[in-house]
């Protein structure tokens, strides 16, 4: 059976990659010579890592690319189905998106100076790159490109404020080796905690954190119980420890539980190799009421066993075919997979998943034709059910 299995899924050779910037020798850059107008700067993936925060640092400080004069000096352009003419306006530099916004002279465009110096692989965004004409629908666009508080373009934005904060970037600790050490007490004991709670699959947080309740969530607890089981250790954490440097924030815990995610992803895709497999997706909305996608690869792995592996769940815009495969795109690029390798789709039998002609699964059979569909079969037994 394991064999029939086996044979049934055909490999396929693994693209072609190029040599990355990452593997070549860093290219001499005056600072003072990178392009100003957004349209003509190369993606900041092209420059060497060991550049790239030497020029975010430059850009930031510079400033977004905001070419001053008055309204008619930009140029009038019929944009949609209107037969207005409409034109770029300078006073919206300073607005609530004035710290962001760039507009380019030569491509009459606008632009977001932080996702571009922070674009992620495979994140696909017109502010980011080719730049967008929204004049006549302009306060929409802009709201949808911020989104929510932990929007890209937010993430972004955070990053570039850390990156000016030299005093605290890495290099500026390790000049001082006493904090060096009290550092690395403080989130290795954050880190071994974290690891004991996530394999027991425990919550970090509590009901009330605040020092009058009395249980403040495993997390805080716990490193209670590590100070008095370790005089060292208490020495540097909670109280011990500087209060904007007591690495128990939440978003500490989520930066070190995303860690530990990243490091679980990596070894999944060492199982799979470069070997085909099929593409599970379903999608729901959350308690927030944004929708969520599940995307879970099912594959063959090296002794024949079946495996099915859950790789993430991706926040959509909308549930509509297209977005749907837009995301699965982004995902795929930002992990190296590619959709030919795909030799099978399992959907439930809602027209926006598994219709004939803007289906999820018709998009993808046009790009792969040995990506075969099958019902759900979780989703035919709840209709049974029903």
């Amino acid at each position: 059976m394991q064999k029939n299995i086996s044979s049934f899924f055909q490999r396929q050779p693994p693209p072609n990659i190029e040599s990355s910037s990452s593997t070549s020798k860093p290219l001499k850059i005056v600072l003072d010579d990178l392009p100003w107008d957004p349209s003509e700067r190369k993606p900041i993936s092209s420059y060497h890592p060991s550049q790239k925060d030497e020029i975010r640092r430059t850009y930031l400080l510079r400033g977004p690319c905001q070419p001053k004069g008055k309204k008619t000096d930009f140029p009038q352009t019929l944009i949609g189905n209107s037969d207005k003419l409409r034109r770029f306006n300078p006073k919206w530099y300073t607005e609530k998106h004035g710290n962001w916004l760039e507009y380019s002279v030569k491509a009459d465009r606008v632009y977001c100076l932080y996702c571009y110096l922070f674009k992620e692989s495979g994140q696909k965004d017109a502010f980011a790159s080719e730049g967008v004409q929204c004049w006549h629908r302009k306060e929409e666009r802009f709201e949808i490109h911020v989104g929510k508080s932990n929007s890209f373009h937010n993430r972004a934005v955070q990053k570039g404020e850390d990156l000016l904060k030299e005093a605290q970037s890495i290099p500026a600790v390790q000049k001082k080796p006493e904090q060096n050490k009290e550092y690395r007490i403080r989130l290795s004991t954050s880190v071994i905690l974290a690891k004991g709670l996530l394999n027991g699959g425990l919550p970090f947080r509590g009901h009330d954190e605040s020092e009058a309740s009395l249980y403040r969530g495993h997390f805080i607890e716990f490193l209670k119980l590590f100070a008095q089981i370790n005089e060292e250790i208490a020495k540097y954490i909670l109280s011990n420890a500087p209060k904007n440097c007591q690495m128990t924030a939440p978003s500490i815990q989520k930066d070190i539980c995303n860690c530990f995610a990243e490091e679980v992803l990596k070894m999944i895709f060492e199982e799979l190799g470069d070997d085909v497999f099929s593409l599970l997706v379903d999608e729901s909305r959350d308690i927030s009421k944004k929708e969520q996608m599940a995307v879970v690869l099912r594959f063959v792995d090296k002794l024949g066993f079946v495996k099915e592996r859950y790789i993430g769940v991706v926040h959509v815009m909308e549930t509509t075919a297209l977005s749907l495969k837009s995301a699965i795109d982004e995902l795929f690029a930002h992990r190296n997979l590619n959709l030919g390798r795909v030799r099978g789709q399992g959907y439930d039998g809602a027209s926006n998943m598994s219709g004939e002609f803007n289906g999820l699964k018709t998009l993808i059979l046009k790009e792969n034709s040995s990506a075969y569909y099958v019902h759900c079969f979780a989703h035919q037994l709840q209709l049974v059910v029903i």
